[in-house]
C-alpha cells in the first residue's frame, strides 16, 4: 500500500518563528514513518519558502536554513497541481501532497492566510479553516462572536486607526467605561508582544501607541485577576475537551529566545477544582470551539475569578506542539500521546476534507 504524502509547513515571519520550528520538529518526529512520506517546507523570517530535504534536528536547532540542498518552493493554489512546486536550476517539479500539517503560529500562519491558500489548492489540512482561524486570531472578532453566543469574556473596547486623530477622547471614553487597570493589546497577535497593563489614563494612551506598533487594531480589556485555566479541544462534528489544566505562574511573557528551555513545570493537570466546576469549564470550551467554527484542535484559555466567574480569555487554533507545550500535555494526560495525536490529526484532516462548513 502506497504511503500517504504529508507535508509539514513550518517557520514563518511571525514572532513565534522559533516556537514553530520546535513544534514542527516534534510533529515530524512523531509522524508514523510506515504510513506517511513526509515533505518539509520551511518559511524563513523574511518570508522565503524553501523545500527542506535535511534532518529534523536541523529544524529543531534552527540551522535548517543553512542546508545547501534547500531549494525554492511554492504551494500551488491550482487544484490541478495539488502539491508543492519545487524550483531548482530553472526547472519546476511538482511534488504531489495528500495532506498538509501547517505548524505555523501568529500572523501569516495562524490567522487564516495559509488556510485560505490551502483551501484554494484543494489539499486537505490539519486544523481550522481560514474563517475560524482569522476570527480566533482577531480578538475583536472573537469577542463579538462569543458575545452573540452568550459566552462571557472580559468587558472590552476596540480602538481603530480611525480613532488615532481623536485618541485622547477615545481613551477617556474607555477609561470611563472600563475603569482601571486595563489590558491593552494588539487585536491580532499570537503572543504577548505589544501588550501592556495600564493603571491610569496616561499609561493607557502610551499602551495604545505600543499596541498600534504591532497591529492596526487595538483592544482594551478590563483587567481580570484570576486563575489561568487551560483546556484542549479536539475533533470535528463531535469535539471533546481534555481534562482541565492550570498555569500556576503569573506575569510570565512569551520569549521566543527561550522557546527550547521553558518546560511549563508550573502547569498542573488536573486543576484543583470541584468536579462540577471542571465539567462546566469543559462544556464551555466545547461550546466555544463550535461557536467559532473551529476544527481539529484548539487550546481554549480561561480566567477563573475568586468568586467563581469563568471568562473566556482566548482561543488558539494553532497551539504549540512541543512535548512540554500545554496542548500536548493536556492530551497526553487524557490518554492520547504525541504519535497517536499526530496520526489522528492527519487522519481526521483527510476524512473531513470533502465536507463543507
Amino acid at each position: 500500500m502506497a504511503k500517504i504524502k504529508a507535508a509539514v509547513i513550518f517557520g514563518g515571519t511571525a514572532q513565534e518563528h522559533e516556537l514553530s520550528l520546535a513544534s514542527a520538529a516534534e510533529v515530524i518526529r512523531n509522524i508514523p514513518a510506515d504510513k506517511y512520506d513526509v515533505t518539509c517546507i520551511g518559511i524563513t523570517k523574511k518570508g522565503r519558502w524553501l523545500y527542506f530535504p535535511g534532518d529534523v534536528e536541523e529544524i529543531a536547532d534552527g540551522s535548517w536554513e543553512m542546508n545547501s540542498d534547500n531549494t525554492s518552493a511554492i504551494l500551488s493554489p491550482d487544484p490541478l497541481h495539488r502539491g508543492i512546486v519545487v524550483l531548482e536550476d530553472g526547472d519546476a517539479t511538482i511534488r504531489r501532497i495528500d495532506v498538509v500539517f501547517p505548524v505555523l503560529l501568529g500572523k501569516k500562519g495562524a490567522d487564516g492566510t495559509i488556510q485560505a491558500l490551502l483551501d484554494m489548492s484543494g489539499i486537505p489540512y490539519v486544523g481550522s479553516g481560514h474563517l475560524a482561524a482569522a476570527s480566533c486570531m482577531d480578538k475583536s472578532h472573537t469577542h463579538m462572536m462569543l458575545d452573540d453566543y452568550g459566552i462571557p469574556t472580559a468587558d472590552w473596547k476596540l480602538i481603530t486607526q480611525r480613532d488615532i486623530n481623536n485618541i485622547d477622547k477615545r481613551c477617556e471614553e474607555i477609561a470611563s467605561s472600563l475603569g482601571f487597570p486595563v489590558i491593552v493589546k494588539p487585536a491580532n497577535s499570537g503572543c504577548s508582544a505589544g501588550t501592556t497593563l495600564a493603571n491610569d489614563i496616561d499609561e493607557l494612551k502610551s499602551a495604545v501607541k505600543v499596541a498600534f506598533s504591532n497591529d492596526n487594531k487595538v483592544l482594551a480589556e478590563r483587567y481580570i485577576r484570576g486563575r489561568r485555566i487551560e483546556v484542549a479541544v479536539f475533533g470535528y462534528d463531535s469535539p471533546f475537551a481534555s481534562n482541565v489544566g492550570e498555569i500556576l505562574s503569573v506575569g510570565r511573557k512569551y520569549d521566543p529566545t527561550e522557546v527550547r528551555k521553558n518546560s511549563f513545570d508550573d502547569f498542573t493537570i488536573p486543576a484543583d477544582l470541584p468536579d462540577n466546576t471542571a465539567a462546566s469549564i469543559r462544556e464551555t470550551a466545547v461550546k466555544t470551539f463550535k461557536a467559532l467554527g473551529c476544527k481539529g484542535l484548539a487550546r481554549v484559555d480561561f480566567l477563573l475569578t475568586a468568586d467563581g466567574e469563568l471568562l473566556l480569555n482566548k482561543v488558539v487554533t494553532s497551539p504549540g506542539l512541543r512535548l512540554n507545550s500545554v496542548f500536548p500535555k493536556l492530551m497526553a494526560q487524557f490518554g492520547i500521546d504525541m504519535p497517536e495525536l499526530v496520526d489522528m490529526l492527519l487522519e481526521q484532516a483527510l476524512e473531513n476534507s470533502e465536507r463543507a462548513y
